[in-house]
């Protein structure tokens, strides 16, 4: 009896966002092949790149920490990713680029918009989070009083209660948001509990601030719940 054929690529089960990864990876300008490993909880322990000869290693790095970050809410040290450069070689998977991106913008949940406004009532604010999640959209807003640890705590809140919306079989709830120094910059640190059937987990993401300190709220929460989101996307 002949094996049955292979399922095609797309068949196959990727619950850590691997090939997502590395298709993003080699969308990259410069960038011609990639690897992505992880251990068996899904942490990533190595990244390898195969890049074109001239490019600047350092560059390169932060290009892939930077679109990893932006693209899939995933946050890679700089120490975890090993470059080697050729002068002449072809792509390990030569796929069409604008597929590749196409498929790289399929993460779990995609940041789409934070709105400030002035709160009801004087010295508060109102902060509105839009997230997506597999092509559906929703807002959730959240009230403050106009403090920086205020400030990040209704972002994230916000932003975790736009996933409980986006993942009705779930729930999720805000522990806790705060700002915290480290290497001589700030960073958004959330906590987030996280419930699906008799499963609990208690997840925690960062984020660092560059634009404002609620936008990096947002963004540590969907460093913090990538996995468990994805977990969770319908075959």
């Amino acid at each position: 009896m002949p094996p049955a054929p292979a399922p095609p690529p797309d068949a196959i089960p990727d619950p850590w966002g691997v090939r997502r990864a590395e298709n993003l990876l080699t969308s990259l300008e410069g960038i011609l092949s990639a690897r992505v490993v992880t251990t068996p909880l899904g942490e990533v322990s190595e990244v390898h790149v195969l890049a074109q000869a001239g490019l600047q290693p350092k560059q390169l790095v932060r290009n892939i920490e930077s679109a990893l970050l932006a693209q899939l809410g995933l946050k890679i040290d700089h120490r975890k990713i090993s470059i080697a450069q050729t002068a002449d070689v072809k792509p390990i998977e030569a796929l069409d680029r604008q597929v590749v991106r196409d498929r790289a913008m399929q993460r779990s949940c995609l940041f789409e918009n934070l709105a400030v406004a002035p709160g009801r009532r004087p010295h508060r604010i109102a902060l509105a989070v839009t997230l997506s999640f597999m092509g559906q959209q929703e807002m959730a807003e959240e009230e403050s009083s106009d403090t920086p640890r205020s400030r990040v705590e209704a972002a994230a809140k916000a932003a975790v209660a736009v996933l409980d919306k986006l993942l009705p079989d779930n729930s999720l709830a805000l522990e806790g948001a705060k700002i915290v120094e480290a290497f001589d910059r700030e960073f958004a640190f959330v906590a987030v509990q996280g419930l699906g059937g008799r499963e609990a987990l208690l997840m925690t993401g960062t984020a660092e601030i560059r634009e404002s300190a609620e936008r990096a709220a947002v963004f540590a929460v969907l460093d913090a719940t990538n996995r468990w989101t994805e977990a969770r996307r319908p075959a």
